[in-house]
């Protein structure tokens, strides 16, 4: 038996929950675009993300580590993958749409530059007179012109629902402009779980990746609440260390993670399960119409989340390597930038030949040409251009 589109359209009538969003109410696409006979068009839309070459270039794009810092480190086309499996975790437990959920995750960080946010702060700066940068909105120049992969229309011609999660997309580091998408009106319950899914992700991955590198002691570690939580919770293992500064080997490390993953995932579906209950949502509409997200923490959980970014804030992220790391990249890219635009007649063919199909200056080909690169041709690149023994 073949399952249909039409079928699995009344599939998720049957079995999301009212306030889910389904893929036979979505408000469509921009350009005319037949469906696809047995995929939903949220399934379709996760696929055409999937398959933009701006998705493959997340894999050598910067997390918190440069690709060749280790093989084991996360990079954004990971961290990507880790958004979309709470994401997908957290939708079906409270009866939303996953492929919904998952193809806002998927495309979340499409527009991220190389070398993580110290390359998106260069780019702002660089571009601050020509019209500014931000990887949200670097993300729907992909999605609606940069990719450019059908003969009918720019971009990926996404759905409305897809396009709102990305526009709408509210974390701690990342502020959105919804110009165009009822920016009066909160997003679905499946984009504000992307929301929260990422900011899971980031939090716990960037402190294993802490520990992994040496640069986060366990000592230091274990001040920190949800830390101390997620030991209370292996406490009775047997192989468990009683000391809180004991060395952590990869197992040990793995299992707390794990836990903690597991603790904030667990908040956040309770947290908005109560909310969904204590404001009467019954559909789409009444999530839109509350004014504020539905979906969150708990208050304890918010402060625990709040004290780990801190900590991350102040022993990972200002680190003196990682410091070291951005101010390579920051170098790498204003170098970039600075050569491009002195003299654009180095720049590739097909990059030149966008000048004059572009009303927004060389300046915005310039960033999106470097924007669109990866770490690892960034420094290629710049190696190039100012390494007088490297090949051109």
């Amino acid at each position: 038996m073949i399952l249909t589109r039409e079928q699995l359209e009344d599939r998720e009538r049957e079995l999301l929950a009212p306030y889910g969003m389904k893929s036979g109410d979505s408000r469509g696409r921009v350009w005319p675009d037949d469906e696809h006979p047995y995929r939903s068009a949220y399934q379709k839309d996760r696929d055409r993300v999937i398959h933009t070459s701006a998705f493959r270039r997340l894999e050598y794009k910067t997390q918190v580590f440069v690709y060749h810092e280790g093989d084991h480190y996360r990079n954004r086309l990971t961290h990507s993958i880790e958004v979309a499996q709470i994401g997908r975790t957290m939708a079906r437990a409270l009866g939303l749409n996953e492929d919904l959920t998952e193809a806002i995750c998927l495309a979340h960080d499409l527009g991220h530059p190389p070398f993580g946010h110290t390359g998106e702060h260069v780019l702002a700066e660089l571009m601050a007179d020509y019209g500014g940068f931000d990887h949200q909105r670097q993300t729907m120049r992909i999605v609606e012109r940069l990719e450019q992969r059908y003969p009918g229309f720019p971009g990926l011609n996404l759905t409305y629902e897809v396009r709102e999660g990305l526009v709408k997309h509210d974390t701690d580091y990342d502020v959105s402009d919804a110009t165009g998408y009822e920016p009066d009106k909160v997003g679905t319950l499946e984009a504000q779980i992307a929301n929260l899914a990422d900011e899971i992700a980031y939090n716990t991955a960037d402190l294993d990746d802490g520990l992994r590198s040496g640069i986060l002691e366990p000592a230091a570690v274990a001040q920190v609440s949800l830390w101390q939580m997620a030991r209370q919770a292996l406490a009775t293992a047997p192989e468990f260390p009683a000391a809180a500064d004991a060395p952590l080997d990869s197992l040990l490390r793995a299992r707390l993670i794990r836990k903690l993953i597991a603790a904030e995932v667990t908040d956040a579906i309770s947290a908005t399960g109560r909310r969904l209950e204590r404001c009467d949502v019954q559909s789409v509409a009444d999530v839109r119409n509350q004014g504020q997200n539905i979906a969150g923490f708990s208050a304890d959980m918010r402060g625990y989340n709040r004290e780990l970014k801190a900590f991350l804030w102040q022993h990972f992220y200002h680190h003196w390597r990682v410091n070291r790391m951005a101010g390579k990249a920051r170098r790498i890219l204003s170098d970039l930038f600075s050569v491009y635009q002195g003299d654009p007649k180095q720049l590739p063919p097909a990059v030149q030949a966008q000048f004059g199909a572009s009303a927004e200056g060389i300046e915005r080909v310039i960033c999106d040409y470097i924007a669109g690169m990866t770490d690892r041709f960034a420094i290629q690149e710049h190696q190039k251009l100012f390494d007088p023994e490297t090949r051109v």
